[in-house]
């Protein structure tokens, strides 16, 4: 059942020169659908958007798209009643330089309103005013390591889609917005409405907070040595079946010592490191796709033998149960 509500949430987007023009334009796509769908079941609209920057006027991204700045970071400061989303920029180090003013804004206003947004690396004008420090945040991969070792008390998820940490939301990069934006709208006004949406972007309701920028299928695309590549393709193909180091080693047509060198220099994890992490996000896709298959049944589908076998993975690798995973994941 659909949330009613007395007014619609403002949405404050906050865009500066060479901004991410898709990481504004795909969670403003989100809110504006979400609008439609609820004028259309006779309520007002449940977000107020607005595009904010240090000026009024136009703002170039990093695309050939220029978003009008309707009003001034300012005039937030003046009515913090809002959710404030920050997005990214392809060369964060070179914005933050000559943004001191706005990661200053950042610091003060972000406290006040109730929810703050940084998608991609926009996540660095959170941490650059202190706001992260002992939390966990995302960010795109690329930039993991860079937001990690400026701000060493940011835990940082290289992996996440996106992290909600109380009134901080942060996101990996571009369409992962999409998902979080989602989210947002699921939070706001319940699960209908946000697979409403989704539907009408093509899009799945959620590829979930907890699950990983990477998979193993495009890991294995990536690697270079055919050998290599080979036994990922077969260990992706064959989840089902035991997989000994010497078996994968014989596919590949190599000693066992030599296999396994070649595979760690090509893919910077063990060859059972791999597997592991293969079995895993099988067992995570028949858990959010599958949910009438008993757990000693999704155990068996990916080579994992038992369903305590299954369930301690989990909590090794996820922190959580199969089952806690499935309800909060699944379909």
């Amino acid at each position: 059942m659909e949330h009613r509500h007395a007014g619609a949430h403002r949405v404050d987007i906050v865009v500066y020169p060479g901004f991410k023009a898709l990481e504004a334009i795909g969670p403003m796509s989100v809110f504006e659908y979400a609008n439609v769908h609820l004028r259309a079941k006779g309520l007002a609209d449940g977000y107020a958007l607005r595009v904010v920057a240090a000026q009024r006027g136009l703002v170039r991204s990093d695309t050939l798209m220029a978003l009008e700045a309707t009003h001034t970071l300012a005039d937030v400061e003046q009515d913090t009643g809002c959710t404030v989303l920050m997005v990214g920029a392809r060369h964060i180090a070179t914005v933050l330089q000559a943004s001191a003013p706005l990661v200053d804004w950042v610091g003060r206003v972000a406290p006040q309103v109730a929810r703050t947004i940084a998608l991609c690396s926009g996540s660095f004008f959170l941490a650059e005013a202190g706001l992260l420090n002992g939390r966990r945040a995302a960010t795109h991969w690329s930039v993991a390591q860079e937001l990690q070792r400026r701000h060493p008390q940011v835990r940082v998820d290289a992996d996440a889609i996106y992290v909600r940490e109380g009134p901080y939301w942060t996101s990996a990069g571009v369409t992962a917005g999409i998902d979080l934006a989602l989210a947002v709208v699921e939070q706001d006004f319940g699960h209908a409405l946000a697979l409403e949406v989704a539907r009408d972007l093509v899009m799945y309701l959620k590829r979930p907070g907890g699950q990983s920028q990477f998979s193993v299928q495009l890991a294995s695309q990536a690697v270079q040595h055919s050998g290599v590549r080979l036994v990922q393709q077969w260990v992706l193909a064959h989840l089902d079946q035991p997989m000994p180091q010497a078996l994968l080693a014989d596919k590949a047509a190599m000693s066992e010592r030599h296999f396994r060198r070649v595979f760690q220099q090509e893919t910077g994890v063990t060859p059972s490191a791999f597997v592991e992490n293969a079995r895993l996000e099988g067992a995570k896709q028949l858990l959010e796709t599958r949910g009438d298959l008993p757990l000693k049944t999704v155990a068996a589908k990916v080579g994992l033998g038992s369903e305590q076998a299954l369930r301690h993975l989990f909590q090794k690798r996820m922190g959580i149960t199969p089952v806690a995973y499935r309800e909060r994941f699944g379909d």
